[in-house]
């Protein structure tokens, strides 16, 4: 009972750790009208908080003592509800404020959200991986779907739908609030430990990660203004990314049936390189009355292949212990390479007044991403046995 209720609460965070995010994308239009910014200035929007998605992990090293995930988590989540209503202060400086906190916020939660599935559910590390990322891709199409009709039906400008996010953050911290005053002993140190900072193995997973965050995040940004841009209304364009979103949670349940039947992760890497490539050519080059059938087949592929990256930090680490080290390093560096996405894609189009630039930008990103994840699919754990490690 106690192992299905850690599961639940895993499951209630994840649901706050991209709405914050990617309900802006459907309103982005009206907040560009509103406050008057650029293409670059709304791309830099949607960048700043990816750009400190990873930024717990990179100060996680210097800490003497690192807390435990349920004290993390309950920061987190107070955080993320002060970034959401910052954001209801009525200037730019707020706006991007609140969207500089959000990061913080979501960056505390998914370095700590891995290493408690590795401490509590280490046998079972795919399959809570698999809720977890449900829930984080279930939360995203549910925000990104509502977003534009609540705005429309209460009549409030951009403003509301982003304000109510607080609420489930406000739940989520005092369900774990509770869980915390059970849990009073800390974490053992997280140190940069060669072990993972000098590997190949969690030099691979980092990059993995990376790439394929940062396909995502120009996906959460852009996709609903490509799409409005291509001839379909704001609220189809919002529904469209919330249809990505969802459809990515089924690719995150099907990772764990897909996995048991594979000897490594390597074939899953190539899969979700041709759905993603396949999917995004779709959605800006075919007729866009098929764009739903084109953001299913990326939907399918970018759930996979966050499942495969968050999973990589589970099963490449030997303990723990390992697994926050790796999880710190992975999204502390992974997101500062996914957060160039957005802000690249904004200013590639600003120059070329076009979508055709930046999707074959995308297209090549994607295929290198096959690179490292090839590696990091290799069946090799670090902090157990000797394994290849970068050189001096």
């Amino acid at each position: 009972m106690r192992r299905h209720a850690g599961v639940a609460l895993i499951f209630l965070a994840a649901l706050n750790l991209r709405p914050a995010v990617v309900a802006v994308g459907p309103l982005l239009g009206q907040i560009q009208d509103d406050l008057g910014l650029s293409d670059t200035a709304a791309g830099a929007l949607t960048t700043l908080p990816v750009l400190f998605f990873g930024s717990f992990g990179l100060v996680a090293p210097f800490l003497r003592r690192g807390p435990r995930g349920e004290t993390l988590l309950v920061a987190s989540m107070g955080l993320l509800v002060v970034a959401v209503l910052t954001r209801m202060i009525p200037a730019q400086a707020a706006l991007f404020a609140g969207a500089l906190l959000a990061g913080i916020a979501i960056s505390i939660g998914n370095v700590a959200v891995p290493s408690i599935i590795k401490r509590d559910h280490p046998q079972a590390v795919m399959t809570v991986t698999a809720v977890y990322t449900v829930a984080v891709t279930g939360g995203a199409a549910v925000s990104a779907s509502l977003a534009v009709p609540i705005e429309r039906a209460a009549g409030s400008g951009w403003r509301l739908p982003l304000a109510l996010l607080a609420i489930p953050a406000a739940v989520a911290g005092f369900a774990w609030l509770r869980r915390a005053r059970v849990a009073v002993a800390p974490l053992p140190p997280v140190d940069g430990s060669p072990r993972v900072w000098r590997s190949a193995t969690a030099w691979h997973v980092t990059a993995f990660m990376g790439l394929q965050s940062l396909l995502a995040f120009v996906v959460f940004g852009w996709l609903p203004t490509i799409c409005h841009d291509r001839g379909l209304s704001e609220v189809a364009g919002g529904y469209v990314l919330g249809l990505n979103s969802l459809i990515q949670a089924a690719g995150a349940l099907a990772f764990p049936l897909i996995e048991r039947r594979l000897r490594d992760q390597r074939l899953l890497v190539v899969l979700i390189a041709a759905l993603c490539v396949i999917g995004f050519a779709g959605v800006v080059w075919a007729p866009i009355g098929s764009v739903w059938a084109w953001v299913v087949v990326l939907g399918v592929g970018q759930g996979i292949a966050f499942a495969v990256a968050l999973s990589f930090i589970g099963l490449r680490a030997a303990d723990a212990h390992v697994a926050a080290q790796l999880s710190g390093m992975a999204q502390g560096v992974g997101y500062v390479i996914a957060a160039l996405g957005p802000l690249a894609v904004g200013a590639v189009h600003d120059a070329t007044h076009g979508w055709s630039v930046p999707a074959v930008i995308m297209l090549a990103v994607t295929v290198v991403m096959v690179v490292p994840g090839m590696g990091a699919a290799r069946p090799r754990t670090i902090g157990a046995a000797p394994e290849p490690a970068l050189a001096a």
